[in-house]
């Protein structure tokens, strides 16, 4: 077994666990980044503000994919408003 091979056994369990966590708080993690977003886009007083929206949008469709990731249908969950 390799370096890469030990290294992925002993993650392995964290994963899980990090998978676990971000199903059981999406909700509050989706509205922390909004409310993060939206103070780093008044802070830059618009300047970022496409950046910010992107940004934003690509580490909700990550936390998606990390809490859905064992549903049946796909990896990504329904899209949220």
């Amino acid at each position: 077994m390799g370096l890469l091979d030990n290294l992925k056994a002993k993650l392995a369990p964290a994963k899980d666990k990090v998978g676990d966590l971000a199903l059981q708080h999406e909700g509050r993690i989706g509205e922390s980044l909004d409310k993060v977003a939206k103070a780093v886009d008044s802070k830059t007083k618009g300047k970022y503000s496409g950046q910010i929206t992107s940004g934003t949008g690509k580490a909700k469709d990550a936390l998606g994919k990390i809490a859905h990731k064992d549903t049946p249908g796909g990896p990504t969950p329904p899209a949220a408003s």
